[in-house]
């Protein structure tokens, strides 16, 4: 049997041990696919980010940060799988998929989960993180970023963030 993608709204409704353990670990497992595709990256020379688009419990795509790569400033890797992912399933409405990231989405990245429809993100090491090691980025976290948007998302900050903030320090000995 293959594990479903328990959404945090369900798990706080059904307050079940159960369904929480089964969607912590299944975060685990797909946060691990986004570490593993940042790592790609950071192997080519690209920045440490990495993602994974998820829709009824299967991984859709994953993608890492290319915008070295492609000269392209919007190749992020939030913005690169949501790309792909609408590809292959053919609609650019991702509803009923969840966007795991390895560090909390700029507001470029937000906005493009906004308008693909992703309600749910799922993502590893914050902003100031990110700051912290050398890392440009706009000062919003997912707090305002939820009143921004006037709280259509449900965000879980955090999942494997030591994981995570350990690939900011892989990519500065590169």
């Amino acid at each position: 049997m293959k594990p479903k993608v328990i959404s945090n709204v369900s798990c706080v409704k059904s307050k079940s041990f159960i369904h929480l353990f089964a969607y912590v670990s299944v975060s685990f497992l797909i946060m691990r696919k986004a570490v593993a595709e940042a790592k790609r990256g950071i192997k080519k020379g690209l920045a440490p980010f990495g993602a994974a688009i998820v829709k009824n419990g299967e991984v859709v795509t994953t993608a890492h940060n290319m915008v070295r790569s492609t000269n392209d400033p919007t190749a992020h890797a939030e913005i690169v799988a949501i790309r792909r992912a609408c590809k292959k399933l053919k609609t650019f409405e991702l509803e009923h998929c969840s966007i795991y990231s390895t560090c909390e989405p700029c507001l470029m990245c937000l906005s493009a989960c906004f308008w693909a429809n992703i309600r749910e993100i799922v993502f590893g090491a914050s902003v100031e993180d990110a700051k912290n090691h050398g890392i440009r980025q706009i000062d919003v976290d997912y707090k305002k970023a939820k009143e921004l948007f006037g709280g259509f998302f449900v965000i879980t900050p955090g999942v494997l963030k030591d994981e995570c903030v350990a690939l900011f320090e892989e990519w500065k000995k590169r």
